[in-house]
């Protein structure tokens, strides 16, 4: 059984940097690009701006710049992840989120 934080969201995408906040720091964060089918998931064992990329013709990459990090937060935004320029976060397309955390 599953004990801690887990959120849901969807998201559009802007090419640029986002903050996603969820109030707790993930342990695993999943992203689904549901325009173009790009899928994209990180956990915390693996680097900061990194992910494990699939594109839509089903081919696996491991990316180790742009891809997503974790988000301790400011006083304007909670914490929780980035999502980063990567191709998974085209600018108007819809992205779909799953965030897991550790209590």
């Amino acid at each position: 059984m599953f004990k801690g934080h887990f959120a849901t969201g969807s998201i559009t995408g802007t090419g640029a940097v986002i903050n996603v906040s969820l109030g707790f720091i993930p342990t695993l964060v999943r992203i689904r690009n549901r325009t173009s089918r790009i899928r994209l998931e990180w956990d915390d064992d693996m680097a900061a701006a990194s992910g494990n990329k699939i594109v839509a013709a089903g081919t696996g990459t491991l990316i180790t710049a742009a891809g997503i990090s974790p988000f301790a937060g400011t006083s304007d935004v909670g914490a929780g992840f980035t999502i980063g320029t990567d191709s998974v976060n085209t600018d108007a397309e819809l992205l779909f989120y799953e965030a897991f955390g550790e209590e």
